[in-house]
């Protein structure tokens, strides 16, 4: 049976307070406010928001879109002079017009990205994946080799990879998951290694108390047909409503944006709320609730110092370290080991024991 025709997930509207101002206002700051358009960091966060935005199917009004139309009319030309960009670009265009910005020069462009072969020139299996998806939401393109995707299961089934700090390799997993899985459109099709990585690289998100990885975690589980711990959805859920949001010319963008959209794009996919904050038409920036000390941290240095003595279970590391750590990181990983199924699997290796 071909998975791409299996639709698993239901991909509830978003739900923006004041939807059509709210939905206009953040794109009119990300658009117009934060960054300069010649800053490829301003393609990075407008290509972020729409993506979102459309894969939580939000309503967007003729204002907002209106704000991007100045870009929309320019991509061909953009394309022509920046190639490089060809993967930020055509999103932009496609999520465009499928929020509705009228035109079909998302159709044009991809004709010409699957001509040039810029696909090919990938040297990322992932990178080559995003690109040849994009290519097949207007129909261009090579079909997606079974190999490929082959390869990209095999690095999700590489659970040990993820009981180790490493934020490049958590983000690469919950991509493989959101390309396979068309952003929550057809089931993935992951094995159960696969899952035990996803929960894996959550523990650690949950200890490092990352909002931003352990939100996209929970969206890849949720995309593969899984149900996230009610433990981490629970913390996303406060975190989510302790963002703070402040306007003005003076305003850092040095800021937690990504954060931000992540966590919201959570809160719309597990049905909630989304992005309800105020938001005006002008520079914004969002911060994050302030965290107490750095658990993460403070455990692995923690077991480092053990050396040859670490131990492959909480309890006996527990009993060997827990006088260095301080209450909240022992508050933190006890009430992981308490709810978490995978907790064991996942400490024997983030501990390291007998490693040389």
């Amino acid at each position: 049976m071909n998975a791409m025709n299996n639709v698993i997930t239901f991909r509830p509207a978003v739900r923006i307070d004041a939807p059509e101002s709210g939905a206009a206002a953040l794109i009119t700051s990300f658009a117009q406010h934060r960054r300069r358009e010649d800053d490829v960091f301003w393609l990075k966060e407008n290509a972020e928001l729409l993506n979102i935005l459309e894969c939580t199917g939000a309503a967007v009004s003729e204002a907002g879109l209106a704000a991007l139309e100045p870009f929309y009319q320019s991509v061909e030309k953009r394309l022509a002079f920046f190639p490089q960009y060809y993967r930020f670009l055509l999103s932009m265009a496609l999520d465009l017009e499928d929020l509705g910005m009228p035109g079909e020069t998302g159709s044009r462009i991809a004709a010409t990205i699957a001509r040039q072969g810029y696909a090919a020139a990938e040297l990322s299996d992932l990178q080559r994946m995003e690109a040849l998806r994009l290519l097949a939401r207007r129909g261009h393109g090579e079909t997606v080799e079974d190999g490929l995707k082959d390869r990209l299961r095999a690095f999700c089934n590489r659970s040990g990879t993820f009981a180790l700090p490493n934020r490049k390799a958590a983000y690469e997993l919950t991509h493989i998951v959101f390309y396979l899985s068309e952003y929550g459109r057809v089931d993935p099709l992951l094995g159960e290694q696969a899952i035990t990585s996803l929960h894996f690289a959550g523990n650690l998100a949950f200890i490092e108390q990352n909002s931003d990885i352990l939100a996209e975690v929970c969206i890849a589980l949720h995309y593969a047909g899984e149900t996230p711990p009610a433990l981490w959805t629970a913390w996303l859920e406060r975190e989510t409503h302790l963002f703070s949001v402040e306007s003005g010319d003076a305003v850092s963008i040095a800021d937690d944006y990504h954060d931000f959209l992540v966590c919201n794009w959570h809160e719309s996919v597990r049905g909630g709320h989304a992005f309800r904050k105020p938001f005006s038409p002008e520079r914004m920036g969002f911060s994050r609730s302030a965290r107490a000390g750095a658990p993460l941290r403070e455990l692995s240095e923690a077991l480092f110092e053990q050396g040859d003595a670490r131990r492959a279970d909480w309890s006996a590391t527990r009993a060997q370290v827990g006088a260095r750590l301080s209450p909240g990181t022992l508050d933190i990983v006890d009430t992981l080991a308490g709810q978490s199924t995978h907790f064991d699997a996942f400490f024997e290796g983030f501990a390291r024991a007998g490693a040389q």
